[in-house]
């Protein structure tokens, strides 16, 4: 019960209208849509955080039997080393991963703010078929095409 008591005061009228019970921040309240997604981002959120850890423990493992200043970048020598190379592509990647699980992270909130799928930039609801394809999607196909099919 204290849980619910800590929670309680976050609530917004938009949560509650999201939820359709004035009660906690939960998957019961939710229509089947948005209890679908819920699954989905958090599968999703977990296939990046796993391909995150990795990715950064293969950079990490690349530069462990190194000693600082093995690689050498200038002119001669091109862009370094294939596993200089090699660690920065894994870090590259990583990176992009942990962007991921942010964007991941605010549909969630959004979710349970219930502004789930609408667009960031000019407020249309995006359609639930490019949701089910972007699960964390921020905006509409015309927002993120830039209004290039309007030309």
């Amino acid at each position: 019960m204290p849980r619910a008591t800590k929670d309680a005061p976050a609530k917004s009228a938009a949560g509650k209208a999201a939820t359709g019970k004035s009660g906690g921040k939960n998957k019961v309240g939710l229509d089947k849509f948005l209890t679908d997604q819920l699954a989905e981002l958090e599968s999703e959120r977990v296939n990046y955080l796993r391909q995150a850890e990795s990715l950064q423990a293969e950079a990490d493992s690349l530069t462990e039997d190194r000693e600082p200043g093995d690689v050498q970048f200038d002119e001669e020598s091109g862009e370094g080393d294939t596993l200089a190379v090699e660690r920065e592509r894994d870090l590259a990647l990583s990176a992009q991963a942990r962007a991921a699980i942010e964007q991941i992270d605010l549909a969630v909130e959004k979710i349970h703010a219930g502004t789930y799928g609408q667009c960031e930039k000019c407020g249309t609801a995006i359609p639930k078929e490019r949701l089910k394809a972007l699960p964390h999607a921020a905006l509409c196909v015309t927002c993120k095409s830039g209004g290039l099919g309007l030309r």
